[in-house]
């Protein structure tokens, strides 16, 4: 099962898929893209990910969710090129009881911060370019604290091979 997508997220569809008569309580959440970030206005992102390891990470991290809560969990994240306001990441808990709910939807978006690799690269307004950490939630910064950018004429071109 693929956990990235390419194609925008549907939320709906992920609480329809963990519906069922004995859970009373659904949890969900959605992470949009934000038209800014650290002071620095934000045109849109793109995300990539090495598609076998991160599915393979959310895989376990959903399995976990649903072991420590029995609670049903559905999470997709998006790859790609992603506009201000589309969802980037979309996660669905049920559970017996709100609060199983609630813990689970947490732990899932907590979890897939911390571990999984997806990157994600900020263009910004002023034509600069910023990549994200993707299990620390910072910037990658170089000598200073000022964030990682470049040009336009040299996006795409960085050390990490990517």
């Amino acid at each position: 099962m693929s956990f990235l997508r390419d194609e925008p997220l549907d939320l709906g569809r992920l609480v329809a898929a963990v519906l069922a008569p004995d859970r009373g309580a659904v949890a969900s959440f959605l992470g949009v893209v934000r038209d800014h970030d650290r002071g620095k206005a934000v045109r849109r992102l793109e995300y990539s990910a090495y598609g076998p390891m991160a599915d393979l990470e959310c895989g376990r991290i959903v399995g976990e969710a649903r072991e420590r809560w029995d609670a049903e969990v559905a999470l997709e994240h998006r790859i790609g090129t992603l506009e201000v306001g589309d969802a980037a990441v979309a996660i669905a808990a049920a559970a017996p009881h709100r609060d199983a709910a609630f813990a689970a939807c947490r732990y899932v978006i907590e979890q897939v911060k911390r571990r999984v690799p997806i990157w994600k690269r900020e263009h910004y307004a002023d034509g600069t370019v910023g990549w994200v950490e993707p299990t620390t939630s910072s910037r990658r910064t170089g000598s200073g604290a000022q964030p990682a950018v470049e040009s336009a004429e040299t996006a795409g071109h960085n050390d990490w091979g990517v």
